[in-house]
């Protein structure tokens, strides 16, 4: 509660303002009831109860002498003065009111949906290792909508029983205590079993949000491998499993609208008992000569008044338990620090050389995990580009996933320009260092898109030129063609129908894997990277797109540091250096033919994938 009124305090000045507007709105309520009960007694009766108006100097204090009609007529018509004047206040407070507490609860679930993404955007890679997408899409639609809903339903309703409450019962009071404490006594033990009604139902909600953040990541990860349910044939497994999470939460969401509505049921049972006690005593005293026809009136309908917050004291538990469970999710992300955070005094180079120096790494992914690097010495000097080979699990992503700090060394230092990273401005750091991935990952937009991403100024100039419909300026356009031909896009993409707007689909499944890797080579290179990291870039394509792609490595890497990770050697025979990893170690180190001359791991790698090759142009020549 404490961190969702932090988000308040901030729209304190429209906050009073739909307060003091819900006050007078609720006060204006009363007029039409306190109008009802001064027509029986003073236009009536002629003789009742003078009032609360006649107090307020709205009506005459004195009784109307028999037979005076025309002055029993001039004051009803100024109740139905006083009755229209409170509607039209009442519409324009209610208007206020709930316009104000409408636009306060958009703002903070605005503010919240913003520093809730931008603070998971900060997070390390090893948060998103241990969350699921599903999850996280969860806390960022679904709770942070049902805290907007808490803030602009209950509590402008909560701040309306609450005064509603206040008056009503100071007036009921000032006019007969003992019918004013049939009336209020019962609020007591109502907020007593709320509350005990919130400590019960409180695990059951919790319960119901972890099976809907389940089910929401299951969803998602069967719909974005729908190609591999399909390719299986799991359609009948996909579909038990969702339908036993949706069963789940059909229960426990059943168990809890169960208690829910046995709570409420039991509300009217005691509204009903105040009614009946009401009645009983009120009608006494009417009978007796002791209360006037006016004041029981005005005491039954002020009753109808006090049931809706009666009513809202267990529906506004019953929501708080909800917004507690999503609060807990949305400020329990908020409350995650960083691991990877960058340093006071941050190093912002305009430009690095791409020395690359390791020395003494070693990393691992659990604290008390085997390390996946192990004591790294390895010096890469400006301009080279170094292979790396080995087998898969060898720690070769890893060691150059530490260069852009993806992750923090355990022990040891990494040092670019002679520089530890640690010490560099973590942005301006990764500005310098482009990364292609073995599986790069597309944006569902268009090719010019997910191109133009690698220079913030040139996609913020595509994305408006496409949503104003308008044509990309002709640098605009050289620049994306420039840099994709250097990738070697530029000819299949001006293939397209659409070239440059050709829309991707979703992870670019609308292009081959040649194509999105191509692309991803475009992205890496418009930000003219003075480091550039190949990730098994060629890994997944045919011979053909290899040798194209290939080609484009070489003609990128000039004239920056470029690390390349293959799985195919042929990638990096001609590599300035070739490193060779196994087991997290680097077991070997030197050029194409010094490696294939030592007849160690290289070698054997070598010459598996030679003979490999051969026999699949052997066959094919078949």
């Amino acid at each position: 509660m404490v961190n969702m009124l932090r988000y308040l305090h901030s729209y304190w000045p429209q906050l009073s303002l739909g307060i003091l507007t819900s006050l007078t709105m609720r006060l204006l309520q009363l007029g039409p009831t306190l109008v009802v009960a001064a027509a029986i007694d003073r236009v009536i009766a002629t003789n009742g109860n003078p009032g609360i108006l006649a107090g307020l100097g709205l009506l005459p204090t004195t009784g109307i002498p028999a037979g005076h009609t025309a002055l029993r007529i001039a004051i009803l018509q100024r109740l139905i003065g006083i009755a229209i004047a409170s509607y039209a206040l009442l519409a324009v407070t209610r208007f206020v009111s709930r316009y104000t507490f409408h636009k306060i609860a958009q703002s903070v679930q605005h503010d919240l949906r913003r520093d809730t993404y931008d603070h998971m955007q900060q997070l390390s890679l090893g948060f998103y290792h241990n969350h699921h997408t599903g999850g996280m899409m969860s806390i960022l639609n679904n709770d942070i909508n049902r805290l907007e809903s808490f803030f602009n339903t209950e509590l402008r309703e909560l701040i309306r029983a609450t005064v509603l409450v206040l008056v009503v019962g100071t007036v009921m009071y000032s006019i007969d205590p003992i019918l004013a404490a049939f009336a209020l006594l019962p609020m007591l033990f109502i907020a007593a079993a709320t509350a005990k009604f919130m400590q019960w139902i409180w695990p059951k909600y919790q319960q119901i949000r972890e099976i809907v953040a389940r089910l929401n990541t299951d969803l998602a990860n069967n719909l974005n491998g729908i190609d591999v349910v399909k390719s299986f044939n799991r359609y009948d497994i996909e579909q038990r499993r969702i339908s036993q999470q949706s069963a789940a939460y059909r229960d426990t969401k059943m168990q809890a609208v169960r208690s829910r509505k046995l709570f409420f049921s039991s509300l009217q049972l005691i509204i009903g008992g105040v009614f009946v006690g009401l009645l009983w005593y009120g009608g006494n005293q009417v009978i007796t000569g002791t209360m006037t026809v006016g004041t029981f009136t005005l005491f039954f309908m002020f009753l109808r008044r006090l049931r809706d917050p009666m009513e809202r004291v267990g529906k506004t538990a019953n929501q708080w338990q909800k917004t507690k469970a999503s609060a807990e999710r949305v400020f329990g992300i908020l409350a995650q620090e960083p691991t990877i955070t960058s340093h006071e005094d941050g190093h912002t180079p305009i430009h690095l050389d791409g020395h690359i120096e390791f020395d003494d790494t070693t990393f691992s992914y659990e604290e008390s995990g085997d390390p996946v690097v192990k004591n790294i010495d390895l010096e890469i000097e400006p301009g080279d580009t170094v292979g790396f080979a080995g087998p898969s699990g060898a720690g070769k992503s890893t060691l150059l996933k530490l260069i852009s700090r993806f992750y923090d060394s355990d022990t040891g230092a990494i040092r670019i320009d002679g520089i530890d990273v640690r010490e560099y401005d973590v942005q301006k750091l990764n500005e310098h260092v482009g990364i292609v991935e073995q599986s790069p990952y597309l944006f569902a937009g268009t090719i010019a898109e997910n191109i133009a991403y690698g220079d913030r100024n040139l996609f913020m100039e595509v994305t408006a030129a496409k949503a104003d419909g308008e044509e990309l300026s002709e640098t605009a356009a050289r620049r994306l063609r420039k840099v994709a031909s250097t990738a070697g896009a530029d000819k299949f993409i001006r293939e397209l129908a659409d070239g440059y707007d050709t829309f991707v689909g979703e992870d670019g499944a609308k292009l081959s894997g040649g194509q999105r890797q191509r692309i991803s080579i475009a992205r890496a290179l418009l930000n003219d990277p003075s480091i550039i990291i190949f990730d098994e870039a060629t890994s997944s394509v045919d011979t053909e797109t290899e040798e194209l792609i290939q080609e484009n490595i070489e003609e990128v890497c000039a004239d920056r540091t470029a690390l390349v990770i293959a799985h195919r050697l042929s990638t990096i025979q001609d590599a300035d250096e070739i490193v060779v990893m196994d087991d997290g170690h680097i077991t070997e180190t030197g050029t194409h033919d010094e490696l294939c001359a030592r007849n160690g791991i290289y070698a054997q790698l070598w010459t598996t994938q030679s003979k490999g090759t051969a026999t699949a142009h052997a066959t094919a020549a078949d």
